[in-house]
């Protein structure tokens, strides 16, 4: 749920929620008081204690004193000078939260409360009143009050007004509760519906928030080993996921240098070793020849050409360092041009040739392509191409007749060269990895036999980059045959 939403949902639940169910409590408490309210005062019917209306209220609490003091007027209007029967009267408007006020002539004869001495100034006088028997007026002043008036004569022939007097100021103590009631529970909804929205609100963002923030001091820590899991798919759910993705790229960079590392530091080890193996030798034979164990022009002969080998080993060395590290920074120096094929490879086995009879190894070379065919690649790279699988191929033959066969084939559109040898072969779990920077199928051994680790990988990104792709099939004990093909080049007729 995106956050916008959210927004409108907490707006509506902060706002409508309480709302509605305020307005149904209200509804309940006042009819159950409204209910309670009648059983008590004995009314007949049910008042609106929500409507506001205190004249309504306190109206219908005196109607009963009201008629029965409007028959005693009637029957027996003597009563209202006895003190002992107005007082009795009084005791029971108080009950109803009013009091009663009865003048003759011009002059109160009783006062039910002390609050009525401001009333009596101000009451009206006999015959004013004009409403229903049952009704009653306002009378403004500090305070407002509801009066009822009712008039007679008195035996003697006196001019008598009775008043029941109503402060409608006061609330009666069931709408004071009430109220107090709505107050309450107004309340415990709002805290109820805004604490559901804080869990909620806590749940959707605060908490994902939350685990991005330890998740970005473990990152500035440098600990990438945690995920962050979070399911929401809003703006934060995408920014955590968004995150993880991250954390995932850093850990595989880290993982990246931590190898890359690692192979710099086999790489400095083999090379160390690969390179003080021909120079111990070389020392070696130079002492020989300063010692005078060369004594004979024919072993002079064989310390010199051993000398010039190892010479040639290191050269070789060094320049497959120099080109490792142009292909480190993706800046190999590329001429590219039209090529030959049969001429090229003609040349390539012609160079080789010689060091293959020196070391009494078997060259094969058999050509299956036509005279015509072109290739375009860099004539220089595809000859370290060449030297690279030939010598990886040299340190390995374990045969006492050591074969190395070179074939060109026609394939469509490509050619395919095929540098076959009798050696040891290569173990079928380790044949996917050969063309991998720094891979040694035997460590222990290609260390005796020298190697980097990375003829092989130079090998491949200069296929690749001339457009074309390598593999080697092998079985252990027989031998092993790398594979390479290149797109023929085909001139385009213009018409």
């Amino acid at each position: 749920m995106k956050i916008r939403t959210r927004l409108a949902i907490a707006f509506v639940t902060i706002t409508v929620v309480p709302i509605a169910l305020i307005y149904i409590t209200a509804i309940g408490l006042v009819n159950y008081q409204g209910r309670s309210f009648q059983k008590n005062y004995g009314l007949s019917e049910q008042i609106d204690l929500l409507s506001g209306n205190s004249t309504q209220v306190f109206n219908r609490l005196t109607q009963g004193v009201q008629k029965t003091i409007q028959k005693a007027l009637d029957d027996s209007p003597e009563l209202f000078e006895d003190s002992v029967y107005l007082d009795s009267l009084n005791a029971e408007l108080l009950k109803k939260y009013s009091y009663l006020i009865v003048r003759k002539g011009g002059e109160i004869i009783f006062s039910g409360s002390e609050d009525g001495k401001e009333v009596c100034d101000r009451l009206p006088p006999f015959g004013d009143y004009q409403g229903s028997s049952y009704g009653g007026v306002y009378m403004d002043g500090e305070q407002q009050h509801l009066l009822k008036q009712m008039d007679f004569s008195f035996p003697d022939g006196a001019q008598g007004s009775l008043f029941i007097v109503a402060n409608v100021g006061n609330y009666v103590p069931e709408i004071r509760a009430m109220m107090g009631e709505m107050m309450f529970v107004g309340i415990m909804i709002i805290c109820f519906t805004a604490g559901i929205l804080i869990m909620w609100v806590y749940r959707a963002m605060l908490s994902p928030l939350g685990r991005l923030q330890e998740a970005t001091k473990k990152v500035r820590d440098g600990d990438l080993d945690f995920t962050l899991e979070v399911d929401s798919d809003d703006e934060i759910g995408m920014l955590c996921q968004d995150f993880e993705e991250m954390r995932l790229r850093l850990k595989e960079s880290q993982e990246e240098k931590m190898q890359y590392d690692k192979e710099s530091k086999e790489l400095l080890s083999n090379i160390s070793h690969d390179l003080k193996t021909p120079i111990t030798a070389i020392k070696g034979y130079v002492e020989g020849i300063q010692d005078g164990v060369a004594s004979s022009p024919e072993k002079l002969e064989k310390y010199i050409k051993t000398i010039y080998n190892k010479a040639n080993d290191m050269d070789r060395l060094i320049d497959e360092l120099t080109f490792y590290s142009k292909i480190d920074t993706n800046k190999i120096p590329y001429n590219f041009s039209r090529i030959n094929v049969s001429e090229y490879f003609g040349d390539c086995v012609e160079e080789v040739g010689l060091d293959m009879e020196t070391r009494g190894v078997e060259l094969g070379y058999f050509n299956y392509v036509d005279e015509d065919v072109v290739v375009i690649a860099d004539a220089e790279q595809m000859k370290r191409v060449i030297n690279n699988i030939i010598g990886n191929s040299l340190k390995y033959l374990d045969k006492k007749k050591g074969i190395l066969n070179i074939r060109i084939k026609d394939d469509g559109d490509f050619i395919q060269i095929v540098i076959e040898d009798n050696g040891k072969g290569i173990a079928a779990k380790d044949l996917p990895y050969i063309f991998d920077r720094f891979y040694r199928t035997d460590s222990s051994r290609n260390s005796s036999k020298g190697g980097s680790g990375i003829g092989l990988s130079i090998v491949k990104k200069i296929i690749e980059d001339h457009g074309g792709r390598i593999w080697a099939t092998s079985k252990e004990g027989i031998g092993t045959e790398i594979h390479f093909v290149l797109r023929k080049h085909q001139e385009v007729i213009q018409e």
